[in-house]
């Protein structure tokens, strides 16, 4: 310990306090909501755009239900946003709409409602990367049980997803 019980200094600051780990955790908060508010509005417009072709029962009721429940998580998650002080600042527009950091994949189907399925894998395969790194940085647990229900629910539907293309393929 350096003079007066204070904590050594380490780099070219010193440790961080109480108040400094939790800003630091509050930032993962900020960052991850700022960043997952449009990755959900990107599934319901793609979740919009099925709805207006399909015929399929399980494409409409997977389609329907991505819809109900990410809208009802950007609620939540605004609310939260705004308790840390709204949306992180300095991130770029392509960071904040998800584009470039999907995973490649190949060829879609000519099939809009296989298609859909095959894009919704890698969609929620991001979220769930997204809310794993979450759950490893957050300490809040209201952001906690956020990270794992999007990741329960998210791997649960890409589980559903891969058996549906088992069978049309």
């Amino acid at each position: 310990m350096g003079g007066g019980g204070q904590p050594p200094m380490m780099g070219s600051g010193a440790m961080p306090g109480m108040a400094g780990m939790q800003m630091m955790h509050a930032m993962t908060d900020r960052t991850f909501l700022t960043m997952m508010i449009p990755h959900h509005e990107s599934a319901i417009r793609m979740s919009r755009a099925i709805l207006k072709t399909t015929r399929d029962p399980q494409v409409k009721a997977w389609a329907t239900a991505i819809v109900a429940e990410q809208q009802r998580e950007i609620t939540q998650m605004q609310g939260l946003l705004k308790g840390l002080g709204g949306p992180a600042t300095g991130m770029d527009a392509g960071m904040m709409t998800m584009e470039g950091m999907m995973p490649a994949s190949g060829p879609r189907s000519t099939n809009p409602d296989v298609a859909f399925v095959q894009e919704m894998i890698p969609h929620h395969g991001m979220a769930v990367m997204m809310a794993t790194h979450l759950l490893m940085q957050t300490t809040n647990p209201v952001m906690q049980k956020l990270g794992r229900d999007i990741i329960t629910a998210q791997t649960d539907e890409i589980y559903a997803f891969q058996q549906f293309l088992n069978t049309v393929r």
